[in-house]
């Protein structure tokens, strides 16, 4: 394979941070209204229940596309797919950041979730296609793993300063010039691709019936915890979703041009990477809410501090995936990486359940997280890694959507599964008569016991599962390029 130019590495360079940023502005928003929103519910009046429909309303147009997304990119072209996703997501950020009700701002966040969705189902297979070199695509993907794991904790950060400074309208309106400068400088850089072209199949029942049962299960998931319900509905609903996602197999199995060849789930690498995504996710994304809670209501921080107290985690995260995790997915491959960085994820989390009553921030929350940072920063980008590879040039985009489908299913379902175990725990425990602040502080405690149960699931899944392949040596190549499956090489320039 013959070297990049000088001209051509820059090119790469801030194509790479075109789509960094778009997923930046992604994964901020997902975070960066968790601690505006007591703010946003005295501004426009939400109900308390209400209120979840801020966060609910973007990941269920998000969840719900993504597929879809991922399967029009490889039909009409990322490039095409990426600037529409883009554009739709800064326009809806502009609804939300003038809403003057609670309808306006709830419609802004869906319209953002599918802007999310049609950017973020392509990123991924836009950046393997940029760097197709296993040596720089590590690289590649240390910055976007740092943007993806890192982001959701700058999230909190923004959100607690831009709130406490500017105003809630502004956690939304930050995102207007930021869009319209990736959108300018995307029409120019960017490859535009030619796609497969519609006639190759966009599968619109099966686009319904999977955009359908993931919306009604997101929904349905995040309504656990909110207890409005008869106890008969959630479990109607969550029928109603998973009949509909088996009408969307069978329809996949039968199609002529299906919207997800089921061939992709023939390959291990492909299902155990996309099922310990599922885990991480679901430990990560809960446990930063959680986590701001357990700052704000036992520890009594406000907003800003308790954004700032997050600091640690990006940090580290951002050092790991940018100047070490590549090193050493090239030196060891990324199975082992990935198994090390679970283990210190894992043990972060443990750290952090032991956090008292009273605790000393440095010691039982900067400590955990610096850990957890630590492990953040090596699992990422390995697991991404592992995810996207072993697939067709074709089916990138597909692979793509998988992956993001799998964060965000992920997330859902852990921030609904540990918010509830919290909850329960800690209404069990005030209805034996225990002080409110012990008992909040415990049902936290377990909430993070079992993100930590995941993450070790997810450990096991990696070690069982997924296996070093060994390719052979080619002759005059570098160490860092015979890794054993170093790091796949899906799609080309």
């Amino acid at each position: 394979m013959t070297p990049p130019t000088s001209q051509a590495r820059t090119t790469r360079g801030l194509a790479l941070a075109i789509l960094c940023a778009m997923q930046l502005m992604i994964i901020l928003d997902g975070t960066i209204v968790t601690v505006a929103l007591p703010t946003i519910q005295d501004g426009l009046g939400f109900s308390q229940s209400g209120l979840s429909w801020v966060v609910n309303s973007y990941l269920i147009a998000f969840a719900g596309l993504l597929l879809l997304s991922g399967r029009l990119g490889d039909l009409l072209g990322t490039k095409k797919v990426f600037l529409s996703g883009l554009s739709v997501f800064t326009v809806a950020s502009l609804v939300c950041g003038i809403a003057n009700s609670s309808e306006v701002l709830i419609t802004g966040r869906f319209l953002q979730g599918v802007g999310a969705a049609l950017a973020s189902a392509v990123v991924l297979s836009m950046i393997v296609g940029l760097y197709p070199e296993p040596g720089e695509q590590a690289k590649a993907m240390g910055i976007y793993s740092f943007v993806s794991a890192g982001g959701a904790s700058l999230g909190l950060i923004a959100g607690g300063v831009i709130t406490d400074t500017l105003g809630w309208h502004w956690v939304f309106l930050i995102n207007l010039p930021i869009g319209v400068v990736v959108l300018f400088l995307g029409l120019k850089l960017l490859a535009d691709e030619p796609g497969l072209g519609l006639k190759a199949g966009a599968d619109a029942i099966g686009a319904v019936l999977v955009t359908a049962g993931l919306s009604l299960g997101v929904f349905t998931i995040s309504q656990v915890a909110e207890d409005e319900f008869s106890s008969g509905e959630p479990a109607t609903y969550g029928l109603v979703s998973v009949a509909l996602l088996a009408a969307f197999v069978w329809r996949q199995a039968t199609a002529r041009r299906p919207l997800l060849a089921l061939r992709i789930f023939r390959n291990r690498e492909v299902v155990g990477a996309n099922i310990a995504v599922v885990l991480i996710f679901s430990a990560g994304f809960g446990f930063q809410f959680l986590n701001a809670l357990y700052l704000q209501r036992v520890l009594g921080f406000d907003s800003m501090r308790t954004g700032l107290a997050f600091l640690p985690a990006p940090l580290v995260i951002g050092t790991m995936s940018l100047f070490f995790t590549p090193k050493l997915v090239a030196r060891s491959g990324t199975r082992l990486v990935l198994l090390t960085g679970l283990l210190f994820l894992g043990g972060g989390l443990l750290l952090l359940s032991r956090a008292p009553v009273g605790g000393d921030y440095w010691i039982d929350v900067a400590l955990p997280l610096v850990v957890q940072g630590f492990g953040m920063g090596l699992t990422v980008s390995s697991v991404i890694m592992r995810a996207m590879g072993a697939v067709a040039p074709e089916d990138a985009g597909l692979a793509s959507g998988l992956n993001n489908t799998a964060q965000q299913a992920g997330a859902a379902v852990g921030l609904a599964v540990l918010a509830t175990v919290a909850t329960s725990h800690s209404n069990s425990l005030l209805g034996e008569g225990r002080p409110a602040i012990e008992a909040l502080r415990d049902g936290y405690s377990l909430a993070f016991l079992w993100a930590a149960g995941f993450v070790f699931v997810a450990w096991l899944v990696a070690f069982f599962v997924l296996k070093d392949v060994e390719r052979p040596t080619a002759a005059g190549a570098t160490a860092a390029e015979v890794t054993p499956e170093a790091v796949p090489t899906v799609g080309h320039i």
